[in-house]
């Protein structure tokens, strides 16, 4: 396929296996168009994207090597992509800027700092169960479901990472907010996009603000110190948008992960009895969803340094890669035909929903802690929990990049 034939992509992320499988069959790698017209290579297999991720041909600083970086400005429909890559932090930077930044960051994300967390995680789990038992009896009484991505998988990481972060309760809605703004990728009108960096703009400086006058043990406040510090340290813009990064990653991808296992499990029954038996841990839950439903499907925006020829298409130097998890989590040539069927038992433990190499997630052990906390208290407390409507009345979040549901409706049975 040439670059003139561009596929475009769903904004609205309708149904993201079956688009995998429609570009899978065009090639390994595909020309396509992301909203906006913003065009793009798409790599549709498990192998092609590891090996591009890999490859240190491929940057992710669109500064220096996307050839349309001086065209954003001038193009109103591409606004929607400056949260993504018209940032300056560990997501947009390349080879030592990147290493720089992600050294300044990583004692913020420690083993000892993420297992400290765990009672506040187990607290707040057995606060919001207690909560979303309450909301559930008043929806039966009133004869509805309850949601539980609303009650549930969604308050759990808000609350730890505004705890992790010091976000004053002031800024705790406008921070969902904000994160579900740059995940909305159905919208890339020039006002969504003037939204988005008004909400940057406004939220994290107060928050910025508010540590800097109220320091504490947290984290914004470590990074506000890593600013300050003598020698190598994070600018102004770089402190803004470093706390873009961590909050939303840590964040979205969550409610997402925890809402997916939900869904996973109650359409799955008997791997559901196999769980509660205890002939299929937890881990391997958490593992294959994260493979099948991973929380980011998609990822804009990697650049080609030079030309790259894979799978027979040679990708030329400054165009832009999108980071298809999904659709190399759902490829039938690494996981076999059944690939696009969850079964926890499978143990693909190789996928790459957090990435891999130097840019994998900082914040994975966290994610994976919040999961195996919130989702056994949830099936022990409430047995009885099943879905309220057929599995294709779900709705996806409107976006090509998150993969998860807008609700997920539920009653607590008997």
């Amino acid at each position: 396929m040439t670059a003139s034939a561009r596929v475009a992509i769903d904004p609205f992320g309708s149904d993201i296996p079956a688009e995998s499988a429609r570009l899978r069959a065009l090639g390994g790698v595909v020309a396509v168009e992301l909203p906006g017209g913003i065009p793009a290579w798409a790599p549709t297999g498990y192998a092609t994207l590891k090996s591009l991720i890999l490859d240190p041909r491929v940057s992710k600083d669109p500064r220096q090597h996307w050839s349309l970086w001086p065209e954003l400005a001038e193009n109103p429909d591409w606004v929607w992509i400056l949260s993504w890559v018209g940032v300056v932090n560990m997501l947009s930077s390349y080879g030592p800027d990147h290493t720089r930044l992600r050294k300044l960051v990583a004692p913020s994300f420690t083993a000892r700092r993420t297992e400290a967390m765990r009672p506040r995680v187990e607290a707040i789990t057995a606060q919001l169960l207690d909560e979303f038992g309450e909301s559930a009896a008043s929806a039966a009484e009133a004869g509805g479901p309850v949601d539980l991505r609303a009650g549930y998988a969604y308050p759990l990481p808000l609350r730890l990472i505004c705890e992790l972060f010091g976000v004053p309760d002031e800024l705790v809605d406008a921070t969902g907010v904000l994160i579900a703004a740059i995940m909305d990728t159905s919208d890339p009108s020039p006002e969504h996009g003037a939204f988005v960096q008004q909400q940057i703009f406004s939220v994290l400086p107060a928050l910025i603000a508010y540590k800097t006058e109220h320091p504490g043990d947290d984290m914004t406040t470590e990074l506000i110190r890593v600013r300050d510090e003598d020698g190598d340290r994070l600018s102004d813009e770089e402190l803004v948008y470093t706390l873009l990064l961590v909050i939303g990653a840590g964040f979205e991808t969550t409610v997402n992960l925890i809402g997916n296992a939900v869904v996973a499990l109650l359409t799955h029954p008997e791997q559901l009895e196999a769980v509660r038996a205890g002939k299929i841990g937890w881990d391997a839950v958490i593992e294959e969803v994260l493979r099948v439903h991973p929380s980011i499907a998609t990822l804009p925006l990697r650049f080609a340094v030079t030309d790259i020829t894979v799978d027979g298409v040679t990708i030329p130097a400054g165009e832009a890669i999108i980071t298809t998890y999904a659709a190399a989590g759902h490829d039938p040539a690494h996981y076999g035909p059944d690939a696009d069927e969850f079964d926890a038992a499978r143990g693909a433990d190789d996928h790459l929903a957090f990435g891999i190499g130097v840019h994998r997630c900082i914040g994975a052990p966290l994610a994976r802690m919040e999961a195996l906390t919130a989702l056994p208290a949830l099936f022990d407390r409430y047995p009885g929990l099943r879905l309220t409507v057929a599995p294709e009345e779900l709705r996806q979040v409107p976006s090509f990049i998150a993969y998860g549901w807008q609700e997920v409706p539920v009653s607590l049975g008997g």
